[in-house]
């Protein structure tokens, strides 16, 4: 088993398991999650979210940021200057649309969350634009 250093089980899920967690995602849900796709800004419900609590991969449940790491970038998508653990989140280098992006992934379950830019606030200067619909919000118990 591999595991994070915050004590997460980051084993990459089979095809198969992958498919049994996607059983009930609707067709924009798979095309963001499964087909790397983007929805469109200023429509995902987690954008103006202020609660306090822990962003989850919405395929797999990792844990992949806290609130008091999301911030108002203006774009569209809620916005992230680090995530929850380093080994909570993949980076791959994506050349579509005819420029270079970091894509974001699930290390677990290969779900596309978004991309990530060097334009966030301090102390990382990123900024982790993810798509709502990648993503599931868990309100601490105490807020």
């Amino acid at each position: 088993m591999a595991e994070s250093a915050a004590g997460y089980d980051l084993t990459p899920l089979t095809a198969e398991q992958i498919e049994e967690k996607a059983v009930g995602l609707s067709a924009d849900e798979r095309r963001i999650l499964l087909d790397h796709g983007t929805e469109p800004p200023f429509c995902g419900t987690l954008l103006d979210n202020k609660k306090q609590g822990v962003y989850e991969c919405r395929l797999c449940d990792l844990p992949l940021f806290n609130s008091n790491a999301k911030f108002d970038s203006g774009t569209g998508w809620p916005s992230f200057f680090q995530p929850f653990d380093p080994q909570h989140i993949h980076s791959i280098e994506d050349d579509t649309l005819g420029m270079r992006r970091i894509e974001v992934r699930c290390p677990r379950c290969n779900s596309h969350l978004g991309h990530v830019f060097p334009d966030g606030p301090a102390p990382t200067g990123q900024r982790y634009c993810l798509n709502s619909v990648a993503l599931t919000f868990k309100e601490n118990a105490s807020a």
